[in-house]
């Protein structure tokens, strides 16, 4: 039976798009604490289908696709200008597909504005009344007052205007820095993409027999099972070393491995191949918050998702890919040596102007990350890291980075990199670094 959290969870998303919620109104209408309403509605609201804006409210909204997440809502830009809804509450919940600077004359402007759409716009009331009839919602900066007809007419058409005291041109770079968030935000894999639903997945109870595992094993071939009790909460991870040499009558509570390691569907790929690989695990179970089975992920899972990722376009660059960008290779007198060269741009330095302890360590770890792939093929993560900062570097400078592989072995790899400057040693950095391979 569904817990009372569950249940006001599938009451919110009944509602309908666009409706107003409160932890009172929600605490009345499925008779449980005001508590219980606001734990519910927060989850509702990291689950992406409930919004909650300053000045509005909280308001159901049409839950959004992962593909589609470079698209904002309504009421994510609210958020994002600070701004205040004048008019058209109930369609706050509506995407936004383009926006509009209106500096141009009205018949120019209403050629480029249509449904879905965002007008950014000033003073200008016809414009605002031809944008909302266009389908279009409005955005009007610099502060000013909204005509109440306007305010009417937005109200009947359910298109949000919205009023921000930012200019017209704060307004834009505002948006498209949160639309390029967003768009980094959706290179990064979880574990939700990727894993094998609950539906799918051969799972034991504690009450089963040990025979029961031999039954899925001549099935599936596989040798690893979650087990969950009654209420589905994951109990343990059953494996043939765990069944071998077994009674085949014993239950599989007796034998089972306890309170094995588990991820939630937010947890980065990155962060469970990690997992995998220190611990030496085949298959994570995927839990709720309350530890209810959800699915579960193997390493066979996690490796294609991070080699399908590395094929994706790049939408969105963090500071790390500017930086990885900039290193071009260049051979060493000695074969086999590699030599990196990387100039240091304005991004790259802190408010000294010199290279940043952040950006240095980036350098040095792509660096190891690049000679270890002549080695093995796939990614590494950083054990442990001693770096030395040993001169300041000066903006525009260009670096030699020379990394060294002193050991390299299935699972680690040791990397020694010194970096240069002009001949002169700036600074080394000596890691531990294991290796999560593809093949």
């Amino acid at each position: 039976m569904a817990t009372k959290h569950e249940q006001i969870l599938h009451y919110i998303d009944e509602l309908p798009i666009g409706e107003k919620i409160s932890v009172r109104q929600i605490a009345k209408a499925m008779s449980v604490s005001e508590g219980t309403a606001y734990r519910a509605i927060k989850d509702a609201e990291n689950k992406g289908y409930v919004s909650t804006i300053e000045r509005v409210g909280t308001i159901r909204i049409e839950r959004k696709k992962k593909e589609n997440i470079e698209k904002l809502t309504f009421a994510e830009v609210v958020n994002i200008v600070e701004g205040q809804v004048v008019g058209g509450r109930a369609g706050l919940h509506k995407t936004l597909n383009k926006f509009v600077i209106g500096a141009m004359k009205l018949e120019a402007m209403m050629r480029y504005t249509g449904p879905g759409n965002l007008l950014i716009v000033g003073n200008r009331t016809k414009a605002h009344e031809h944008a909302l009839k266009a389908g279009a919602a409005v955005l009007v900066t610099g502060g000013f007052d909204i005509e109440d007809h306007v305010k009417k007419l937005a109200d009947k058409l359910q298109l949000p205007v919205i009023s921000t005291s930012y200019d017209t041109f704060t307004v834009a770079t505002m948006i498209n820095r949160a639309i390029y968030d967003q768009l980094i935000k959706k290179e990064i894999i979880l574990v939700e993409d990727i894993l094998t639903p609950v539906e799918s997945t051969i799972f034991l109870k504690t009450t089963d027999k040990a025979s029961q595992w031999h039954t899925y094993n001549r099935e599936t071939m596989h040798s690893r099972y979650p087990v969950v009790d009654n209420s589905m909460k994951i109990q343990g991870m059953v494996t043939s070393k765990d069944v071998m040499g077994q009674n085949p009558e014993t239950p599989i509570e007796k034998i089972m491995t306890k309170n094995p390691m588990a991820v939630s569907g937010k947890t980065s790929v990155a962060s469970a191949a990690h997992m995998m690989v220190w611990e030496g695990i085949e298959v994570i179970p995927v839990t709720d918050d309350s530890n209810r089975l959800e699915g579960i992920i193997s390493r066979q899972d996690v490796l294609k998702a991070l080699q399908m990722n590395q094929r994706q376009p790049q939408v969105g660059e963090t500071l790390d890919d500017i930086v990885t960008n900039q290193m071009v290779m260049t051979k060493g007198k000695l074969k086999g040596d590699d030599i990196y060269r990387c100039e240091v741009s304005p991004q790259m330095t802190n408010h000294l102007g010199t290279i940043s302890y952040g950006v240095f360590t980036t350098i040095v770890t792509e660096a190891a990350n690049r000679i270890l792939r002549g080695y093995k093929k796939g990614d590494l993560v950083v054990e442990n890291m001693t770096i030395y900062f040993i001169k300041p570097v000066q903006i525009d400078s260009t670096l030699e980075i020379f990394p060294k592989v002193l050991e390299v072995g299935r699972k680690f790899g040791k990397v020694d990199v010194e970096v240069f400057n002009e001949g002169i040693l700036v600074g080394k950095a000596m890691m531990m670094c294991q290796l999560i391979d593809r093949h």
